[in-house]
């Protein structure tokens, strides 16, 4: 909810009756509802989260011992989920009702459907980071074996997934892929580590020039633009409003960025390492004083239909990933 004040009020003019008196308009003042932490020091960091609508939210992460720390949201409490599956989970993502699709290390991807997940076979082993679809027919799954080497993008062909044959052939020596994103099936953007970026125009991945050198970790877009993140040490912030891409990191000091969502028109916002949030509107991006007591790094964010933001996190750059955290800011 959004908390407002009224700021000003009736107004009296010397000489003029009081019932006569001006009535000067009344100026509210709004300011958008408190960001709270809804989870901490979880046993496993949270990497992704997604959802349906803000009564159907899924975040997953870092491996436990029994199995990857998967929870979900019915609009009144989060649940613990068991997958049936061993070993941390980088990436979900999905459809309304269904099916879901998470990714993860090993090369596994879990789809989810009518309460049952099964193991997908897959064309390699090295760990799924993102996975993006413009439909359940339409799915792609990104990755790579290192930070740096091994990347690689697969396509759902039915029940199968098969590696895309345009994917340049540097690629997996220089590169892993970290993310997937797009606005149709002819509209898609891959980024990864050391400056890769490619699109598909709906029949081959091509090479983008970003600008700049160092890994994009998340991408995101809407009808507008397209929009990623990353940097090893200081954030980077790029913008593609259809002329090619274009810097627009707010402040050179910012951390490490590792998620973005862009919502309607001028709205996003991107996460970071220390907890670091920034908004976007109508004057581009700013960073927020959240005012949250959190010093883990935020590594996913997502915006739910209704305008609730929810970023996810953790210990998240070495093992074991755990110290997993969430925040909220709800919808105005």
């Amino acid at each position: 909810m959004v908390t407002c004040e009224p700021v000003g009020g009736r107004a009296t003019i010397p000489g003029v009756r009081h019932s006569l008196a001006l009535a000067l308009p009344l100026l509210i003042a709004c300011s958008p509802p408190a960001w709270e932490v809804v989870q901490e020091d979880l046993p496993g960091a949270l990497l992704s989260v997604w959802g349906t609508s803000s009564t159907d939210i899924w975040a997953v992460g870092g491996d436990v011992g029994s199995g990857p720390q998967v929870m979900r949201y019915d609009g009144t409490e989060w649940r613990s989920v068991d997958t049936g599956h061993t070993g941390s989970l980088w990436w979900v993502f999905g459809f309304a009702g269904g099916p879901v699709y998470m990714g993860g290390e090993g090369g596994a991807i879990l789809r989810y459907q009518d309460g049952v997940f099964t193991p997908m076979t897959t064309p390699g082993t090295e760990t799924v980071f993102g996975i993006w679809g413009a439909s359940p027919d339409d799915l792609w799954a990104v990755g790579g074996a290192s930070d740096a080497a091994g990347g690689f993008a697969w396509r759902l062909e039915g029940d199968a997934w098969v590696e895309e044959p345009t994917l340049p052939a540097e690629v997996p020596t220089m590169a892993a892929i970290w993310k997937v994103s797009g606005r149709a099936t002819d509209d898609v953007w891959l980024v990864g580590s050391n400056g890769v970026s490619l699109h598909w125009d709906g029949s081959s991945l091509t090479p983008g020039a970003t600008g700049v050198g160092s890994s994009l970790f998340t991408v995101s877009a809407n009808a507008q633009r397209f929009a990623a993140v990353g940097g090893l040490t200081n954030g980077i912030l790029v913008e593609d409003d259809g002329d090619g891409w274009h810097n627009v990191t707010p402040d050179n000091t910012l951390p490490s960025l590792s998620g973005i969502v862009l919502g309607e028109g001028d709205e996003g916002f991107a996460v970071g390492n220390f907890g670091t949030i920034l908004e976007r509107d109508g004057g581009g991006w700013h960073e927020l004083a959240t005012e949250l007591a959190v010093a883990q790094n935020l590594h996913a964010v997502w915006l739910d239909p209704d305008g609730g933001v929810w970023a996810v996190g953790g210990r998240t750059f070495s093992l074991p990933l755990n110290e997993g955290v969430m925040v909220h800011r709800p919808a105005p």
